[in-house]
């Protein structure tokens, strides 16, 4: 018969666990539903990441923010309501030294990236968005 301290010692170790993980993310429009495909408890209602950039202009849900991919190590600007649907992603400058905003743009609402190639060159000012008219020569 198994000692009953030993399993509720895990067992509020495990809660205290879920607890921290919700204060994360929990917002006031948020709730808690249990996934039986995920066997996890996954918070439903807010996509509000501690640090997105701004609102994602094409969901108006979740927000942009800085992703480091597993795989490739490249960084890119992608939206955090991804796993719902929203495709919304940008790439980024991978050899400059990178300084990013919060101030959207003034035309397609991504955020304005600083860039600069070594430390002789002054920080430049673009937005983050690869398809934005303010990108685009006018030659």
């Amino acid at each position: 018969m198994p000692k009953l301290r030993n399993s509720v010692r895990i067992t509020k170790r495990r809660v205290d666990l879920m607890r921290s993980e919700i204060k994360q993310y929990y917002d006031k429009n948020s709730y808690l539903s249990w996934s039986e495909s995920k066997k996890k408890y996954i918070i439903l209602g807010s996509n509000e990441p501690k640090n997105g950039l701004v609102i994602c202009p094409s969901c108006k849900i979740g927000k942009l923010m800085i992703i480091r991919s597993r795989k490739t190590k490249k960084r890119f600007i992608g939206c955090s309501n991804y796993y719902n649907g929203c495709r919304a992603s940008s790439p980024l400058l991978q050899k400059a030294m990178l300084g990013i905003t919060k101030t959207p743009c003034s035309q397609c609402a991504w955020p304005i990236i600083f860039f600069r190639y070594s430390r002789r060159q002054k920080w430049q000012r673009q937005c983050s968005n690869m398809n934005c008219q303010s990108r685009i020569s006018k030659d």
